[in-house]
């Protein structure tokens, strides 16, 4: 035991277990100071010497939001390298580059949030350049390698303490704190909760953050699945970290209580450690739980537990031991090794989706590049302020030579002529400022509604020529030639003022809306604030959204985009159309994309080209999938946003200097029409993602195209006790060296329920010299194999036939064996026993599952409140039963039928309100197995069927 001194309380004492350090450390602490800490910025204790504490710093693929700092690929770019080595590296630079930053400025935080583990199930939703796949095996290897590049090799202490986001089944941005995911137990079990669970078990995880929506109608900010599943997975102390505002829409939003109290202690006994809400301001968080104290809500040990779980974090960062942190001297920033892997990420995320042989491109080839992304490095929500930058254009300039390579850019150029006959102009402004920064070199937050240090566009008799460029469905961006986008400030008045759109609220979109009142005239409607651009004595402004007030403006083109793509395209030996979206403009957080189509303005472009040249490479530098038609197109890449070294890395694969080996992390659909609804997360009973699609695929999962070929031989299958190991040996019989992504898929031949046509069991990437071989082994345990038995409540390995694929993506299968496997037989449902919970169907239609109760529990309920319908299959009633037990709440009727034929019918009726469930029966006479079929109508909510006798 060792003794207190005054001058080394225990929690300061590093010989003493970090669990004992923390427990005498909240001992000292006061209830204020401890309630204090449940906010995510934590006050300082200085009587105590504690210092104050951030939960959150965004470093999704890179250190974000904090100023100057080595920016890699977008991360599902990084899930396109199906590369753990690689990504692992990446963690340990951005985590480095946090401890740096940390040293000169005390706000950036070592408590990351990232990666995001949340599966790219459908390739509309707006935040899918956040994850890294649809497949939940690859992101969770995937993450797995992030988190523990950030977290650090020590034993004891952590370079970065890294959150996983967002805590569940979240996957769309439309009304994303008011929908509610409908997750049937198979799913959960199977896909939503699989990348989490891989993930936390590898045991670099600090904690989770919920997400914003509900599931089964109950928000993610009170899962039960908290508790139930996250924390049984390790002994560790997990963080959970609300999202941000997530407390209050519980109240405010999603009015799922009444008082911000009860929603607060709710949140917090669900395992909510800190609360991200009102910015800086902790005094309403603190205020709220003062009040669930007083009514009885929580206790003060409820409130110590969510403390204790904080500060064992803090411990691991080695806060309170400086001398013995070994990471806290990193000062590796920027460095030549930080560039080098960015752009070797670049490089591996590059995916080649067609090629007829276009590619690699010819030493001395003129080429034409053209197209909206062509010279341009964009950035997203997530990204740190770029130190380096490259372009396509500069890329290919570096690599082929300037006069070697034409560029047009393909922008629309317009004036805007106003009623009175004259033109927008832009003040010329000799040597413009730089754009404002805080002391840490981030930009000032203030930009974000724009600057106001420039003077506002006016109206003369010349006017400006302005670039306008249609990203999507009308949404424009309208550019100075000296380059600065059009934004609007707080003051209302029109600036050519930043250097590119972005910001919380983008400032710098604009819809041109046709006049009723002047025939071929239109509005200007500036996006960020909805209302109608007017010309006044003082200057260009957004007037209101009352359209009368508007001016009127026709628009004449000097210039249309496609016919100087044409002129470039025709003069070249090949043309490359570099197309894609803005992250901050066309799919984005908050704000899901409507269509795969690429936008109308950029296929002109690509048409243009074609028209005129038909050696045409398109090159997507895109957050997510597009549906595009391919036809006569000889090649066709795709990258994500690729960072800093994003151009460079292009240019190089485009000449051959390296061989692409990019694949696929999710999907590629030929059509809108291939997709499901965006809410529905059903991905068995709906056929999604490459797990259950039937159709056909524009580009299937894992796809990806090299400049050599590779011969897949001597497959080999062994049979351990809980596990197969499956070999084969892999050969370039090309002529250039390259990697290849070698995939292992799994099948069940003959299952009993629904499983996937295919699933990822393993995937290697590997390296090879021309002529040279190697040797690829996986290791699958049986438990991979097993599926979520809704009858039983739990896992389970089926016996049978399981086939044993290997390939270069998951359509294109080289190598297969069949095995035999023994396991757990099937087993009628005992209904007799056990009855029905009656989210546990085999098949549903018109069902939406929701709430049991506040706090546990599933029910279900007509998706409309009109009908729907459930399908237990193979009930056993044993020697017989006699009457049914429903119990249900809300109002309508319940309906039981065994093999299709109605035998009971139940009115439900009278219940105060969606948790007040009343117990119901009638007679029925049942014997045997048969299949059950319930049919509900009206907004009744059905929690279980029992049945007696």
């Amino acid at each position: 035991m060792t003794a207190e001194t005054p001058s080394m309380p225990p929690f300061r004492d590093a010989s003493l277990p970090f669990a004992k350090r923390v427990d005498d450390l909240l001992t000292r602490l006061t209830l204020d100071e401890r309630i204090a800490f449940l906010h995510q910025f934590a006050p300082a204790v200085e009587r105590l010497g504690v210092r104050a504490f951030r939960t959150g710093q965004e470093a999704l693929h890179g250190v974000a939001w904090m100023g100057p700092a080595t920016v890699f690929p977008q991360a599902v770019g990084l899930g396109a390298t199906w590369n753990e080595d690689l990504v692992r590296r990446i963690g340990e630079a951005v985590s480095s580059e946090a401890r740096a930053m940390r040293a000169r400025d005390d706000r950036v935080g070592l408590n990351v949030w990232s990666p995001t583990v949340n599966l790219l199930r459908h390739p509309l939703w707006g935040r899918n350049e956040e994850g890294y796949s649809e497949d939940p095996a690859l992101t969770s290897a995937v993450a797995t390698a992030y988190t523990r590049g950030l977290r650090g090799d020590h034993p004891v202490y952590w370079r970065t303490a890294p959150v996983l986001k967002h805590w569940l089944a979240h996957n769309n941005e439309t009304a994303r704190d008011t929908s509610s995911s409908s997750v049937r137990p198979r799913v959960l079990h199977e896909y939503d909760l699989r990348a989490f669970r891989d993930t936390v078990v590898a045991g670099a995880v600090a904690g989770v953050m919920p997400a914003y929506n509900l599931v089964n109608g109950r928000p993610n900010h009170l899962s039960p699945y908290l508790r139930e599943h996250l924390r049984a997975w390790t002994d560790q102390e997990l963080l959970v970290c609300s999202d941000a505002g997530a407390p209050s829409n519980l109240v405010d939003s999603e009015h799922y209580f009444d008082t911000h109290e009860e929603a607060t202690a709710a949140a917090l006994l669900a395992g909510v450690d800190s609360f991200t809400d009102h910015g800086t301001d902790g005094s309403r968080i603190t205020a709220r739980v003062r009040g669930a104290l007083e009514r009885g809500l929580l206790t003060e040990a409820d409130i110590d537990t969510a403390v204790r779980r904080q500060l064992a974090v803090r411990f691991r960062l080695g806060e309170f031991d400086p001398d013995l942190d070994p990471y806290a001297g990193t000062g590796e920033f920027d460095t030549p090794a930080h560039r080098a892997l960015a752009r070797e990420a670049a490089e591996q995320a590059i995916v080649l989706l067609k090629n007829d042989g276009l590619l690699p491109l010819r030493p001395g080839v003129r080429l034409a590049v053209v197209g909206l992304l062509a010279d341009e490095c964009k950035l997203d929500w997530y990204s740190g302020t770029l130190i380096h930058r490259s372009t396509p254009l500069e890329g290919l300039y570096e690599r082929f030579g300037a006069e070697h390579v034409d560029f047009a850019e393909g922008v629309d150029r317009v004036r805007l002529r106003t009623s009175s006959g004259r033109y927008l102009a832009v003040p010329a402004v000799e040597d413009p400022p730089e754009e404002p920064r805080d002391g840490g070199g981030a930009l000032d937050p203030a930009l974000i509604a724009g600057r106001t240090d420039l003077p506002p566009l006016t109206a003369d008799a010349v006017g400006t020529e302005l670039a306008l460029i249609d990203w999507r469905e009308g949404v424009l961006t309208l550019r100075a030639p000296d380059g600065r986008y059009l934004s609007v400030a707080d003051d209302g008045f029109l600036r050519a003022s930043a250097d590119q759109p972005g910001g919380w609220v983008v400032q710098e979109t604009f819809r041109l809306e046709p006049s009723a009142a002047h025939d071929g005239g239109h509005l200007l409607k500036h996006l960020g604030t909805g209302g109608y651009v007017c010309v006044a004595a003082d200057g260009v402004k957004v007037a209101g959204q009352d359209a009368r007030e508007a001016e009127v403006f026709e628009v004449e083109f000097t210039e249309r985009g496609e016919d100087a793509v044409a002129r470039a395209a025709a003069s070249a030996d090949v043309v490359v159309v570099v197309a894609g979206n803005d992250p901050h403009i066309d799919g984005r957080e908050t704000e899901d994309r409507t269509t795969l189509r690429l936008p109308a303005h950029q296929e002109r472009l690509l048409d243009a080209a074609r028209a005129v040249n038909p050696d045409t490479v398109l090159a997507l530098v895109s957050a997510y999938p597009y549906a595009v038609d391919h036809t006569g197109l000889p090649a066709l890449l795709w990258t994500a946003h690729g960072g800093q070294a994003a151009g460079t890395a292009l240019a190089r694969v485009l000449a051959g200097d390296v061989s692409p080996a990019g694949r696929l992390p999710q999907t590629w659909y030929a059509a809108d029409a291939d997709l499901p609804d965006p809410l529905d997360y059903d991905v068995i009973g709906g056929r999604q993602t490459y797990l259950y699609f039937e159709g056909t695929p524009l580009f299937p999962f894992g796809h990806g195209l090299s400049y050599t070929s590779f011969a897949y031989t001597d497959l080999g299958v062994r049979r351990e006790a809980d596990a197969l190991t499956v070999s084969c040996t892999v050969t370039n019989t090309g002529t250039v060296a390259a990697d290849e992504v070698v995939q292992l898929y799994t099948r069940a031949v003959a299952p009993s329920v629904p499983r996937p046509r295919r699933e990822l069991a393993g995937h290697r990437r590997v390296g090879l010299a021309p002529g040279t071989s190697t040797t690829v082994t996986f290791d699958v345990p049986l438990t991979a194999l097993e599926f979520w038995d809704v009858s039983l409540g739990r896992r389970r390995l089926e016996p049978g036939a399981y086939e044993l694929l290997v390939g270069a993506s998951g359509e294109d299968i080289r190598l297969g064996a069949t095995v035999e496997l023994d396991g757990e037989p099937g087993a009628f449902r005992p209904v007799r026993e056990r009855g029905l919970d009656a989210a546990d169907f085999d098949e549903q239609r018109g069902i939406a599952i929701v709430d049991r109760t506040r706090t546990t529990g599933d029910a279900v309920t007509p998706a409309d409140g009109g009908t729907g319908e459930l399908l237990y299959r193979a009930c056993d009633f044993g020697e017989g039963v006699t009457g049914v037990v429903v119990e249900a709440a809300g109002e309508g009727t319940v309906e039981v039928s065994l093999d299709g034929g109605p035998v009971a019918e139940l009115t439900v009726g009278g219940t105060r309100g969606p948790y007040d469930h009343r117990t119901l029966t009638a007679a029925f006479t049942a014997g045997g197995v048969h299949d059950v079929r319930l049919g509900l109508r009206g907004p009744v909510r059905l929690a279980h069927v029992g049945f007696s006798g």
